[in-house]
């Protein structure tokens, strides 16, 4: 990429030039084979008849995909597009809390390395991601496409020129119906009820789809329009990661560092024994290494200094509804057979309106005192009594609104049979909002408050304590809480236009075409949580000003809501443990002005920053479809080169010396990704595949934010975000092929390597301080003033940490794939199975160890029986254990989070009425099938980070035709 760019296009045109030369010419007759374009796309009836259609699209391709039909998904329990594509092989959903899924993982890497299309069109979803998420990188939420709306997708794992370069690991292409998909009169209805184990309540969905064409088959509508009201409780555990206490001298029995070897030092234990702690503990009495042997026997002071216990030990409670409504328009007008034009819009409204609950036995930052400890051979804590214990509840209802459209035109122009031109435009937005509050209230100190911890089994530990934490009258104060109003809104927006052109026939041509892609993001926070606790906890002077010096958030009788009239604001909670009459305590402390009125932030509650990133891509491609015999037998190849250029623009805001501005980065650069790809009929049933590309995914957005600050007042070290971050690169190999063994039955293996560049480590470089593009008068008088006397502005180094680029990343992996029919057994009875196994390897200076969030071993199981009008179909689908974060969790220097290995059945039935009005079918479907849960570590097996437990789903459901 560093090459200039005329001496990379005359090699690149070269290279293309001696490939083509080299091919046998032209065969002048065509293969039975037909390509893709050719293939039949009718909304078809029968899952067998789905996965026919999938095996043929598979024979018939070049490169190396996968695709899913309109049956397969409309039939299957699907909640959405994310989860349908979830049973290819290579693939990885990535689920939220409730166990819906929400985005996917090709071949080993994270979700940002998937380039998400529709219709061949770029496209942005604004939301945020999982709960406790950020989606600050290049994820698209699939949650809002629902699968009614859909007839194909298309995962193509290794690409070819004319496709839209973005998908380092694969990208997918949604396809959206069409009314001449399936001429005629057409009207398809869809009615369920949902039952939810864990809060037995129903949910509704259902989805109507009508579809028109004229008797001349020239001209066509389809209007669809899917909705889900969706009540959603999820129960589970949090601890936000494990530390260990930060001993004194005296309580390490020499230099603290000596003692403490694993890093954290998250809370501090008393130098002497508090007032009221209980236990039989002598106030005053010092705290000193050997008083804390004698508290915990059979440990020495460094098992002690490094015993691991949660940050934040917390029951969780989710509960609210999470509703969407999508709809699409398609317009088809074929005025001869040669001609096509057509418009899809798609859009959608999604709400989430939920409570979230927790309970805190405080950790980080407490001053807890350990009684009878135990720790394993680890250092984590597995039972233990804790004295001065204090508790916290953390109340964060929110509410989320996302609206996307987008609108697609195009045209398709065969003008004769050796040349055909295709056109497009497309323009999307999407916004998103999310109101997030956080009221915190705690118990006393003092009152001798004593927690008695077991983590000797189970998912999570186990806390219980002498307080009724259910009781709104057990004395909660302000003293330790906090009140937050936060806000984030989002906006993005896409653009985009394809122009291109096929000179030959459908299999034999040579292709050129344009691309241009306009894509922008802008996140914004707000935050007005000063003036929140001024109000509530703090007091305001009688004419409505804060007090000098401003008091302590303690609830003062000189606040909204003193400490004294803080219980009747709670109440008994669903969960075990108090709640918060959120709209009383709202009224009463002024929130609803103070919400609609709160001043830009730099960092939202889901730690998502502000800012705003730009970037325009013009993108030109040839390609070279050839078919050819060698030894009587088929050779199909596709040759190709994609041209791309990019135009970053990246705004973020600085705050120094008091003063809020922001700064605006731009960058560009280029790339050549060639491609090829070639598919070998050695016999009639068994082809051989070979491909070789280069792809790339542009960088993180949210390391390049400028965000810069300084950490000392002479303005020599800065921190600062990385504008000029390399994208990712990968050069790619893969070989394999089929057996294909009659109807939908084939035999599949695919190995394959990628070798990437782009992975970012912390690094530090020297640069000007005119570089940073930082106004001089905008620091202190002191920085000025330093800056100055190394020369100034122009001259004046700084040192400047920030995410710089690093080593290579190797990824190898094997896919097999198995679809066998079973009709000698039993008419009707099959199964289809995959598996995936990746292992990675990091190389270079600062490379990482491992691509996070993705598992090294992935299968899938469905065995299926259609037969006399019922089908039942049974799915399983496992997921290793993997890593999912970095080291240096919680200063803790080698722990990283995992995820426990997972499985999940799922179970889909139905029967056909077909002799009745509509030929109603009645469906049930049952998600999650054996309720399974899923859980994080911190390092070590028995330290949960996070446990959820969504339970199972049932679905019962009405369908028809007329």
């Amino acid at each position: 990429m560093d090459k200039p760019r005329h001496s990379l296009f005359k090699y690149s045109a070269l290279s293309l030039v001696i490939h083509a030369l080299a091919l046998p010419a032209f065969a002048q007759e065509s293969s039975t084979d037909q390509p893709r374009a050719d293939i039949e796309e009718v909304l078809i009836t029968g899952y067998r008849k789905s996965l026919t259609d999938a095996a043929s699209a598979k024979r018939q391709s070049v490169n190396v995909s996968e695709s899913v039909f309109a049956e397969d998904i409309g039939k299957f329990p699907d909640l959405n597009i994310a989860e349908s594509i979830n049973r290819m092989p290579g693939i990885q959903l990535i689920r939220d809390m409730n166990g819906e899924g929400m985005n996917i993982a090709i071949r080993g890497l994270g979700t940002n390395f998937t380039k998400i299309t529709l219709n061949g069109a770029q496209i942005g979803v604004a939301s945020s991601g999982r709960i406790g998420s950020q989606n600050q990188n290049r994820e698209v939420d699939l949650d809002v496409f629902p699968t009614e709306l859909f007839t194909r997708l298309d995962v193509n794992k290794s690409p070819v020129a004319s496709m839209s370069e973005g998908g380092l690991s694969g990208t997918v292409d949604m396809r959206s119906a069409r009314p001449f998909d399936n001429p005629g009169t057409h009207v398809n209805y869809q009615l369920q009820g949902s039952y939810g184990e864990i809060n037995e309540k129903v949910s509704p969905r259902g989805s109507l789809t009508a579809s028109w064409t004229n008797d001349d088959d020239t001209f066509g509508v389809l209007v669809g329009v899917a909705a889900v009201n969706n009540k959603s409780t999820i129960t589970g555990y949090e601890t936000i990661g494990w530390t260990t206490p930060a001993l004194t001298d005296a309580q390490c029995g020499g230099p603290a560092a000596n003692c403490n070897l694993i890093g954290g030092n998250g809370y501090r234990i008393p130098d002497t024994v508090p007032n009221g702690v209980g236990n039989g503990l002598v106030p005053g009495t010092p705290i000193d290494a050997a008083y804390l042997q004698s508290l915990n026997p059979g440990l020495d002071i460094n098992q002690i200094a490094n015993g691991l216990t949660p940050r934040l030990n917390r029951p969780s409670y989710i509960d609210g509804t999470r509703d969407r409504i999508s709809g699409l328009v398609s317009l088809e007008f074929r005025p001869t057979d040669d001609l096509n034009f057509y418009l899809d819009t798609l859009w959608a409204d999604a709400e989430r309106d939920f409570d979230r609950l927790a309970m805190n036995w405080v950790g980080r930052n407490g001053a807890v005192i350990p009684m009878n400890m135990e720790v394993d051979s680890n250092n984590v804590v597995t039972s233990g009594t804790f004295a001065n214990a204090q508790f916290f509840l953390e109340a964060r209802p929110y509410k989320e609104n996302l609206d996307f459209y987008n609108i697609n035109p195009g045209v398709s122009w065969t003008i004769n049979d050796q040349l055909r031109i295709d056109a497009q435009i497309n323009k999307g937005r999407s916004e998103f909002f999310r109101e997030s509050p956080s009221i915190l209230v705690a118990t006393p100190m003092g009152q001798g408050i004593t927690v008695d911890f077991n983590n000797k089994g189970g998912n999570f530990p186990s806390v219980s304590t002498n307080v009724d934490l259910n009781d709104p009258d057990a004395g909660w104060s302000w003293n330790g809480g906090r009140l937050n109003i936060s806000n984030e809104k989002r906006v993005v927006e896409t653009e985009g236009a394809r122009f291109d052109v096929r000179f030959g026939d459908d299999v034999q041509n040579i292709k050129f075409g344009l691309a241009f892609d306009d894509i922008s993001r802008r996140i914004t926070s707000y935050d007005n949580s000063p003036a929140w606790e001024d109000i509530t906890c703090r007091g305001l002077n009688p004419d409505g000003s804060v007090p000098d010096p401003r008091p302590g958030c303690v609830g003062g009788e000189l606040a909204a809501i003193p400490d004294s009239q803080l219980g009747s604001y709670l109440k008994p909670g669903p969960h075990g443990f108090i709640t918060v009459d959120f709209d009383r305590l709202k009224k009463a402390s002024n929130y609803a002005e103070l919400n609609r009125n709160a001043p830009e932030s730099d960092t939202a509650a889901t730690g998502a920053k502000t800012g705003f990133i730009s970037e325009e891509t013009l993108g030109a491609y040839i390609e070279l479809n050839t078919e050819s015999e060698i030894a009587q037998r088929i050779l199909r190849t596709n040759f190709g080169v994609r041209y791309v250029t990019t135009d970053q623009r990246i705004d973020g805001p600085v705050t120094l010396g008091g003063e809020r501005s922001y700064q605006s980065f731009l960058s560009d650069y280029d790339a050549f990704l060639p491609s090829f790809n070639s598919a070998y009929n050695v016999s009639e049933d068994v082809i051989l595949r070979m491909s070789a590309s280069r792809t790339m995914t542009r960088a993180n957005p949210s390391n390049m934010l400028p965000n810069t600050t300084f950490s000392d007042p002479s303005a020599q070290e800065a921190v600062q975000g990385n504008p000029n971050l390399a994208p990712y690169l990968s050069t790619n190999f893969d070989i394999g092929g089929e057996w294909y063994t009659g109807e939908e039955g084939y035999i599949g293996l695919t190995l394959f390597k990628k070798q990437i560049t782009g992975f970012t480590v912390l690094g530090t470089n020297t640069v000007s301080f005119q570089s940073l593009g930082i106004p001089f008068d905008t620091l202190t008088d002191i920085q000025q003033s330093a800056l100055n006397s190394r020369g100034g502005p122009g001259s004046a180094m700084v040192s400047v940490a920030q995410q710089v680029n690093s080593g290579q990343l190797d990824l190898t992996g094997q896919e097999l794939t198995l679809v066998q029919p079973l009709n000698n057994v039993l008419e009707g009875l099959g199964f289809s199975a995959n598996y995936t196994h990746i292992s990675q390897e990091g190389k270079g200076s600062g490379a990482p160890a491992k691509a996070v969030g993705v598992a090294p071993v992935t299968w899938n199981f469905t065995g299926y029986w259609e037969n006399f009008g019922a089908s039942i179909r049974l799915s399983y689908t496992w997921n290793d254990k993997q890593t999912i974060s970095g080291p240096n969790q919680n200063s803790v220097p080698d722990a990283e989070l995992k995820t426990d290995a997972r499985g999940q059945w799922d179970l889909s039935a139905s029967y056909s009425l077909e002799s009745l009005p509509t030929s109603p079918q009645i469906t049930l479907n049952v998600i999650n099938l054996t309720g399974e849960s899923s859980r994080n570590t911190f390092q070590h097996d028995n330290a949960t980070y996070e446990y959820y437990d969504p339970g199972f789903s049932v679905m019962l459901g009405l369908r028809g035709k007329f």
